[in-house]
């Protein structure tokens, strides 16, 4: 993205590296494509490998309160042994595989406010482990996560925010340390017995386990509570209007 500072694993006169994303904006189970940049400084360096990491912003509970921290999700080895030579330039092209259950940054252009997404380049020279920097990464739901996602809008659902929690969904088949909470306000004809309503998806490349938690309203004397379901829906779903599956969905949470 932008020329990144001179490595500081040989300290003044080492070389300098810049990641450039042709595909700054995926799908999970796409591909990221891209190159990464290197320019000799002023001595020659011995580069025994350089590693592209995807890393999010996860939110961590604990018995002190939440925190957030970056949590590495795949890693991908880019190049093999060189030694670059003072002043030269070298490009370094990669296309790695983004994880399905990646979560997703944006809809339709639209950030989805609390996601936080980057590839962070990882330079090993001569031992000397340089992390360098984090350039941007925009994820977009693939089509059949999106035609929930608008079902839940047409549905009268409005988008609230966002965020990764660490841990594990019960009863999924989910893989990656952490998972995506996409909280909407409830829709009118819900209102009477739901606050709220978040959606995970766990994705696979032949299918989406959709994780629907309602926050239960309570009866006269209280007794609110969260019900949990999952659904299944097929990639091949993707051009059906789900609006009376989704709708069922809901009122049998409720």
């Amino acid at each position: 993205m932008v020329f990144k500072k001179l490595l500081g694993a040989l300290g003044v006169g080492g070389p300098g590296v810049d990641t450039v994303l042709t595909t700054p904006v995926v799908q999970p189970g796409g591909t990221l494509h891209g190159t990464v940049e290197l320019t000799g400084g002023t001595v020659e360096a011995d580069i025994r490998g350089i590693t592209l990491t995807l890393v999010a912003r996860v939110e961590i509970e604990h018995e002190e309160g939440e925190s957030t921290g970056l949590y590495p999700f795949a890693r991908f080895s880019v190049a093999q042994p060189l030694v670059l030579a003072p002043g030269e330039n070298r490009s370094i092209p990669f296309a790695v595989p983004v994880p399905w259950e990646t979560p997703v940054t944006t809809i339709a252009g639209q950030r989805l406010h609390g996601m936080q997404l980057g590839v962070r380049t990882e330079v090993d020279i001569a031992g000397a482990l340089d992390k360098g920097d984090s350039d941007p990464l925009e994820v977009e739901p693939l089509p059949v996560q999106r035609r929930v996602l608008d079902t839940l809008l047409q549905l009268g659902f409005h988008f609230r925010s966002a965020d990764l929690e660490a841990g594990r969904i019960h009863g999924t088949g989910q893989t990656l340390p952490f998972y995506q909470e996409i909280e909407f306000s409830s829709a009118p004809q819900y209102a009477h017995a739901c606050n709220s309503l978040e959606v995970s998806f766990v994705t696979t490349p032949h299918r989406v386990e959709v994780v629907l938690e309602a926050d239960k309203r309570g009866g006269l004397f209280g007794g609110g509570h969260d019900v949990i379901r999952t659904h299944v829906v097929e990639h091949g779903q993707a051009d059906q209007d789900l609006t009376g599956l989704v709708d069922g969905w809901i009122r049998a949470a409720l």
